[in-house]
């Protein structure tokens, strides 16, 4: 099957993949590999060998679709020592629409687990595919809850001080998962089972608010209304309207994206810091909204150490 094949990042993500719909290829069920050596370095030559997929599905408030309600794990090849894999969740974009989907990621995916990562791909549903408000956010939040059960089945995975990576869409989406501890009783994904404690946004609308204001009516379409028309909602997803101090976001940006100004991540991490925060922006030269993660592009490679190094160091490390 496709899903049991070697990839490289040279067959990863693609501008003109990002513009199809995502494939829907069963997934195996094995138990992770035993075989094989750790990937010790963490900037050594990746290895693809061995390793195992396997999709998961999430509980859901109004009943679970299983072709949209999952993630699939990625567990790397080499010893499986409980608490000894980094665990990275991956978040994919596309504006909350539902034409793309987390299969664009599996090659972003692999890629990731080549290092010695553990990676936890999820899906979720979108507008026109049964998602928007408050769908989408539903599902996302349930998604990342779900990581205490696939904690207990695969005890390898070190999730205490997870990582969460967003591209676009998903960025908004990885950077709320991240402090949704902060969220009132009744709010859309509140008193969190499972939070990450580091953030990596990959050309995130951080402010949704001044998005909408750039012409972002993908975000109107996603949350149902405007700002002024629905400021609750914004208030509860927004990144910026949630920043909590204690959770260091780094927000890697392509100085020519169009589609998502660079300007939001910069003013997201100024006010992370402001409020005594800790935050980076990297802006990537040249690059766009999509091809930093195309794996042609020269940032792809800077992407991948970035999300390697901060998944090996801890989150107070890391905030320094």
């Amino acid at each position: 099957m496709r899903r049991n094949s070697v990839r490289t990042a040279a067959g990863a993500i693609t501008v003109c993949a990002l513009l199809l719909t995502s494939c829907s290829d069963d997934v195996p069920t094995s138990e992770p590999t035993t075989s094989a050596s750790v990937v010790e370095d963490v900037n050594s030559v990746p290895d693809y060998d061995e390793i195992k997929v396997e999709r998961i599905g999430y509980p859901t408030f109004d009943g679970s679709d299983p072709d949209q309600d999952y993630g699939d794990l990625y567990l790397p090849a080499g010893p499986q020592r409980p608490d000894s894999i980094p665990l990275v969740v991956l978040i994919h974009g596309g504006a909350w629409m539902s034409q793309l989907g987390a299969d664009l990621f599996d090659p972003f995916a692999r890629d990731l687990a080549a290092r010695g990562l553990a990676v936890y791909n999820i899906e979720y549903r979108r507008v026109g595919s049964g998602g928007g408000w408050p769908t989408t956010f539903e599902d996302v939040s349930q998604a990342l809850d779900n990581v205490v059960a696939i904690d207990q089945r695969f005890p390898q995975l070190e999730e205490e001080d997870a990582l969460v990576v967003g591209h676009s869409a998903g960025a908004q989406l990885a950077v709320w998962g991240g402090t949704r501890h902060l969220l009132e009783h009744g709010d859309i994904g509140a008193h969190p089972k499972f939070r990450p404690t580091k953030v990596i946004s990959l050309a995130g609308p951080l402010d949704m608010v001044q998005a909408v204001a750039n012409g972002d009516n993908n975000i109107v379409r996603a949350l149902g209304g405007t700002p002024n028309q629905i400021p609750d909602r914004y208030a509860a997803v927004d990144p910026i309207q949630n920043i909590d101090p204690g959770t260091p976001v780094i927000a890697m940006h392509g100085t020519n994206d169009t589609v998502v100004l660079p300007s939001l991540s910069q003013k997201y991490i100024d006010e992370l810091e402001k409020q005594s925060g800790s935050g980076q922006v990297i802006l990537l030269e040249g690059e766009d909204h999509t091809s930093i993660v195309n794996s042609t592009s020269p940032a792809y490679a800077r992407i991948l150490d970035t999300i390697t190094d901060a998944a090996h160091t801890n989150s107070d490390q890391l905030a320094k």
